[in-house]
């Protein structure tokens, strides 16, 4: 069903290119600049690639590499140079794009943030990411929720990135405010290599949903990332795999559709509708409770395991940062879904 890569496209198609992205070095701002300006020139060659293509995806920290720097002088601004770069090309080559920054914070640490662009140079989501990878990751915790917006012909997007995928509720909160496309984002290293693969699956399956998700690729001297872009399909099936050639574009024609029909009409394994219309060929309309304790304790912020005391690592000193001071703050608006969003509109 991938149209050969989007090579034979459907009237219904929508066409993703994942970039398996070479690993970069960042250190500077000259090489952010540098780095910019390469990740522009790969929009131009996923269009050249690929006429019929939709939507091109860059890994997670494809601007920045992995070194986890939060120097100020690296930071990004949703009104800064990189993304009006970006912006321009999309616009330019007429495709929608999605992209990652490490987003300046005044108030704290910086944000792992994730942008869709649409073929007119307009920002039409905007996420910060939810789940940093602690220990290992200094980034604050996103504050905005999980978005979803109207993607290319149609399409329903939403974006998580890499660790956020490893939570199921994640995936299921995206279905749930209507995502049809999944993308996941990642720099993940060879280690997490299976669990990878099987959490994209999942998150399609459970919730009748196409995955598409892509990691970095290949070594900055230091770090090995996989590549491994994948498309999963609505049943968890495997569309298209990529392997770890760096700077290769996978592409897969997804058809958001179909998951519609499949949301629509399944009986069987209707896993969203069903979570909350349990046995409903015993009782009419299916149980309409929450039995979870643990959605009910994350609600009364009491949530609590049974093995919390027998917990080692809940800081990030381990890998070298201080015990933090700051409580969360709690979530703020999104700028996208309130109307002053002047300032992520099209550059002019």
């Amino acid at each position: 069903m991938s149209g050969l890569g989007g090579l034979n496209k459907s009237p219904n198609g929508v066409v993703v290119g994942l970039v398996q992205l070479q690993l970069p070095v960042v250190d500077t701002p000259a090489q952010l600049k540098a780095q910019a300006a390469r990740i522009c020139a790969m929009v131009g060659k996923a269009r050249r690639n690929l006429g019929t293509m939709d939507l091109v995806v860059f890994p997670e920290y494809s601007l920045h590499g992995l070194s986890m720097s939060i120097a100020p002088e690296l930071m990004c601004t949703m009104d800064g140079p990189e993304v009006a770069s970006f912006q321009a090309a999309c616009t330019e080559h007429r495709i929608w794009g999605c992209f990652s920054i490490m987003e300046a914070n005044p108030g704290g640490s910086p944000y792992n943030t994730g942008i869709i662009i649409d073929d007119t140079g307009t920002v039409r989501l905007y996420y910060r990411k939810l789940h940093p990878w602690v220990p290992v990751e200094a980034w604050e915790p996103g504050n905005m929720g999980i978005p979803v917006c109207e993607g290319p012909r149609g399409s329903k997007l939403a974006l998580i990135i890499c660790h956020d995928g490893m939570f199921p509720e994640m995936a299921r909160e995206a279905a749930y405010k209507g995502a049809e496309i999944i993308l996941r984002t990642a720099g993940y290293t060879a280690p997490i290599r299976h669990a990878w693969k099987i959490t994209n699956q999942a998150n399609a399956f459970q919730n009748l949903a196409q995955t598409a998700s892509v990691c970095l690729c290949g070594s900055d001297g230091s770090f090995d990332s996989m590549g491994e872009g994948m498309f999963c399909n609505f049943d968890g099936t495997v569309m298209v795999e990529g392997g770890g050639r760096a700077d290769e574009i996978i592409s897969c024609e997804l058809r958001p559709d179909l998951v519609r029909e499949a949301r629509a009409v399944w009986g069987v394994e209707n896993n969203p509708y069903q979570l909350y219309h349990r046995g409903y060929v015993a009782v009419k309309g299916g149980a309409q409770d929450c039995p979870y304790t643990f959605m009910q304790d994350m609600v009364k912020g009491s949530y609590r395991l049974p093995w919390t005391d027998s917990i080692h690592v809940t800081d990030g000193t381990p890998c070298g940062f201080a015990a933090p001071t700051r409580a969360y703050k709690g979530p703020e608006a999104n700028p996208l879904e309130v109307p002053a969003a002047s300032v992520l509109k099209k550059v002019a």
